[in-house]
């Protein structure tokens, strides 16, 4: 049984990922910490959990009490917690902000990623399931590029990124937290749709580390336009990548690429986002179109985005099945 703490557990990952976790076989939630909620019940601020947890928020951290932490806190957060906290070499961390996703050194030129060497892995199982069993310290990527990165990486890894690669992606409201803010009220975003951080997203650095990882270099760029959708969970995303390679072939490498992933699929036909919602799932599609390669991606920003891969990442660290925890069912309506 593995024994699990959380930090920061009142927001949308924290209230994701305890509804994971009290429903998993094979681990006991023992902290569930939250210094504003400290003393509260769980389902006073989760109220979905009604019945599956009698658990109250925290505000200690029994860190000699668990296994692995998760980190649900906001960037910025994760590496100063760390400077400031003793936590046991026998603990393993599992960070969901961006605070150690970057390698130590400079790849873009915005944001700037931190120059202190760490020892976290980044755990995308995809590209780097051997490192994930081994590690004891995991940088969860980010939601959007989760979704790109599960687009891009098969082209990547037949070398087909040689040119500029333009994306577009639509998120649903959660994928901007919890706390209040001018767009997130329900009468701005109902109805509405709009863009923000035009080709500078922080995600970018991400995508671009893996990118290079899998491809052996990359130096073009990622035109990448993020919108803000009125939903409220699920990342659809489209690419297109300009190459004269084979369509039957490209379709194939795909194939391969992802026969052995636990979540994620590649799909014969045009994909929709309710397949994906509320499951740990990514689908691909692409298809040769006008000579241009054009493919689309789909998962849950919380889940296979967020804490469904978080999860996904405990699992083989423990030596788990990857998918125990993880048999969520997409609802057909």
């Amino acid at each position: 049984m593995v024994r699990v703490g959380i930090l920061g557990a009142a927001g949308y990952t924290g209230g994701e990922l305890i509804r994971l976790l009290v429903n998993h076989p094979d681990v006991k939630l023992v902290f569930a910490n939250s210094e504003s909620n400290a003393g509260n019940y769980i389902t006073d601020v989760h109220e979905g959990l009604y019945g599956d947890t009698d658990l109250k928020f925290t505000s200690a951290m029994p860190f000699d009490d668990v296994d692995v932490v998760f980190f649900c806190f906001g960037h910025g957060k994760s590496e100063a917690f760390m400077k400031e906290h003793a936590i046991p070499d026998s603990v393993r961390i599992i960070d969901l902000a961006q605070d150690f996703r970057w390698k130590p050194k400079e790849v873009v030129s915005t944001p700037t990623p931190t120059a202190e060497a760490h020892d976290f892995v980044y755990g995308l199982p995809e590209i780097n399931r051997e490192a994930i069993r081994h590690a004891r310290h995991i940088a969860n990527p980010g939601c959007f590029a989760t979704c790109i990165q599960l687009a891009l990486l098969p082209a990547a890894a037949m070398h087909l990124l040689d040119s500029d690669v333009a994306v577009n992606a639509i998120t649903g409201a959660t994928g901007a937290g919890v706390k209040p803010g001018p767009t997130k009220h329900f009468a701005w975003r109902d109805n509405n749709m709009s863009v923000y951080k035009v080709f500078t997203h922080q995600h970018l650095t991400e995508i671009r580390q893996s990118i290079e990882q899998v491809q052996g270099s990359f130096d073009a760029k990622i035109d990448f336009i993020p919108y803000r959708g009125d939903f409220p969970r699920g990342i659809f995303a489209t690419a297109v990548v300009h190459t004269d390679a084979d369509e039957a072939a490209i379709i194939d490498g795909y194939r391969n690429f992802y026969r052995d992933a636990a979540f994620t699929h590649y799909v014969d036909k045009a994909l929709d986002l309710k397949q994906v919602v509320n499951t740990n799932k990514a689908l691909v599609h692409c298809e040769k179109i006008y000579g241009k390669l054009f493919i689309t991606s789909c998962i849950d920003n919380l889940l296979k985005g967020a804490v469904g891969q978080a999860v996904q990442n405990m699992n083989l660290m423990f030596g788990l099945d990857e998918r125990d925890g993880l048999r969520l069912k997409a609802s057909a309506f």
